[in-house]
């Protein structure tokens, strides 16, 4: 018995399609965090947050800004288009609605616990994912402006406890933003596949 022919449309799939501002804040935010990234670690180069000055640094090869005023000039640079892109991609989900998908709720909790269906657990987490990242980038925007301006936001320092603290909980975000990333797209996957990854950016 010849195996059965498959449909016409499990052999075409519409392409899933992204609006143009989801593409264009996920290329900003992709490209400004490496530039935040390996600034970020120039200027951690010049005083390691552990270890002090004789601490491990990192490889050349990873670094932006060739020396310490020119890392942090890239570094606070890509972080204002970072954070305004942040605004507006924040601004774009409660104008079009789109926030009532994206973050966590009771129903999320109890398909976590409860459900079968692979699926709705794999958009729960997602969610989880997404409702985690929020505080996370706020403490990684807070701490940075309290190390660009430590005098002017000298309550910034006060709220960490001291300097060494503020140091570390940003030190600390930048791969907490690298695991969501991963979790992100991995979860992306398992949802629609390649396809639905590369629709983000193309």
């Amino acid at each position: 018995m010849d195996s059965p022919i498959p449909s016409q449309a499990s052999q075409f799939r519409p392409w899933p399609n992204q609006a143009i501002l989801v593409k264009i804040f996920h290329w900003v935010n992709l490209i400004s965090l490496c530039l935040m990234m390996t600034s970020g670690l120039q200027i951690y180069n010049a005083n390691p947050v552990f270890g002090g000055r004789a601490g491990w640094h990192f490889p050349p090869i990873f670094l932006l800004g060739g020396w310490l005023a020119g890392g942090r000039h890239w570094h606070f640079a890509a972080m204002w288009i970072f954070s305004l892109n942040l605004l507006g991609y924040g601004l774009y989900i409660v104008i079009t609605r789109r926030w009532k998908h994206r973050f966590l709720g009771s129903n999320d909790l109890k398909a976590l616990q409860n459900s079968n269906n692979k699926k709705r657990v794999t958009y729960a987490w997602h969610r989880l994912a997404y409702t985690i990242i929020i505080p996370i980038l706020l403490l990684a925007i807070l701490s940075g402006l309290g190390m660009y301006k430590p005098a002017q936001l000298h309550w910034i320092v006060d709220f960490f406890g001291s300097w060494q603290a503020l140091r570390i909980v940003h030190f600390t975000s930048v791969p907490i933003v690298v695991i969501f990333a991963l979790i992100h797209s991995l979860l992306g996957l398992k949802v629609g596949g390649q396809r639905l990854l590369e629709s983000i950016f193309w």
